[in-house]
């Protein structure tokens, strides 16, 4: 999943130069975690989807309310920081987000949509604020010229834990027969209260472990206009448009892995398959780490979009294990796309960067609206036509690597 990404120039350490690597590897917990508990909605979609008899459109409610968040908190959260500091903000996100998730014990409860959906906004407004104030930790925890090695480790063990949460949801809520709607509903309990749990003791430890302190460098916080710089907003939509096409894949691969005409597999089958989705984004992120090492970014960029456009085109053409594998394939193309998005559209900012930033980060909120649309065409015309809407994002990322990257006054 999308990782907010933060220049490290901004921030310094206070206090000797050791314990980083206890301090980093505290950090790479929180990208784990988050990876893991935005991609366990993949699961619940389709469970969700029986428990309350819903159509796609309402289904991908989960994900406009999960994303939206993103929109809704990313300025509330970058205040709030600043007030309390960036140890206490991740204190501050985990609290928050791990009674998102004992909110879905109530939900579960009384069996309401509406009260799992609230639980999802407060999950997710939990992780905007680690989002916010984890990545600058990453940032300046050691040498600054290796700074963007470990936002990449870091964004790989989030990558991980996208991998394994469809596993792992998949056997708990997904591999059951239910006798009744609300033993169906309970089913959500016990994975929300391990991660409830997990979250709460990740918070005691960086409560009570001394962690070195970040301050901002004094520095103009730029006082010209952003929309001006071309690249920055046609960039914004492409973080819109990818994140957007990522999710709404992902969204609905148990749903599309379960029509007889494609695997015809069961949820809870279908939904272990969804790691290897998630699984291709990982392995995707070492690779490409490597390979821009030696061929331009804009370059991977286009090969990536063109890849990813290409496999989605032969899903919605092709039927049975050939469509099952070509979607799911797409996932090793998404990899390299947020960061190398990301980079593209900041450069050259100077003092606006910090605003060009706010702006790419609030643009995640593509993962909340696209699904909801791909849902409305899915209940139209199928889930399989209805990929024309990721096709669409993919094709829109090619053109931001061939032409929307540059610089133009």
């Amino acid at each position: 999943m999308a990782s907010i990404s933060t220049a490290s120039s901004g921030f310094t350490a206070e206090g000797k130069n050791k314990g980083y690597g206890s301090a980093l590897a505290l950090l790479t917990s929180l990208f784990f975690m988050w990876g893991f508990i935005t991609v366990l909605n993949d699961i619940l979609i389709p469970h969700l989807k029986g428990l309350f008899d819903l159509n796609y459109t309402q289904t991908m409610l989960v994900q406009f309310t999960f994303f939206g968040a993103y929109f809704v908190m990313s300025v509330p959260s970058g205040w709030l920081v600043s007030r309390i500091g960036y140890k206490y903000g991740i204190v501050t996100g985990l609290l928050i987000t791990g009674v998102g998730a004992l909110l879905f014990l109530p939900a579960a409860a009384i069996v309401s949509y509406g009260l799992f959906l609230f639980a999802f906004f407060i999950l997710a407004s939990g992780i905007t604020i680690l989002q916010v104030a984890a990545n600058p930790f990453v940032a300046i925890l050691g040498r600054p010229e290796t700074a963007s090695s470990r936002l990449n480790l870091t964004q790989a063990f989030n990558s991980l834990g996208t991998t394994i949460a469809p596993i792992f949801g998949s056997m708990l809520i997904l591999d059951h027969s239910f006798s009744d709607q609300a033993s169906e509903a309970a089913a959500v309990r016990l994975p929300y209260i391990l991660i409830a749990g997990t979250l709460f003791i990740i918070a005691l430890v960086f409560i009570v472990v001394k962690l070195p302190v970040i301050k901002g460098e004094s520095s103009s916080s730029g006082s010209s206009s952003i929309w001006h710089y071309r690249h920055l907003v046609l960039g914004a939509i492409g973080i819109f448009v990818y994140v957007g096409s990522e999710v709404s894949i992902g969204s609905f691969l148990v749903n599309f892995f379960h029509l007889d005409n494609i695997a015809g597999l069961s949820e809870a089958q279908a939904g272990r398959y969804v790691s290897f989705y998630w699984g291709g984004a990982m392995i995707g992120r070492f690779v490409g780490a490597v390979i821009q090492n030696y061929i331009k970014p804009t370059k991977v960029l286009a090969a990536s979009a063109l890849f990813a456009g290409f496999l989605v085109l032969m899903t919605m053409m092709l039927s049975g294990q050939f469509a099952m594998w070509t979607i799911i394939c797409v996932g090793l193309f998404n990899s390299i796309m947020f960061p190398t998005i990301f980079t593209l559209a900041i450069d050259g900012l100077g003092e606006n960067t910090s605003k060009g930033s706010g702006v790419l980060c609030m643009a995640i909120v593509g993962g909340a609206i696209m699904p909801l649309i791909m849902g409305a065409a899915s209940d139209a015309i199928g889930i399989q036509l209805a990929f024309f809407i990721p096709f669409l994002g993919y094709v829109y990322v090619l053109y931001y690597a061939l032409n929307g990257y540059k610089h133009k006054a």
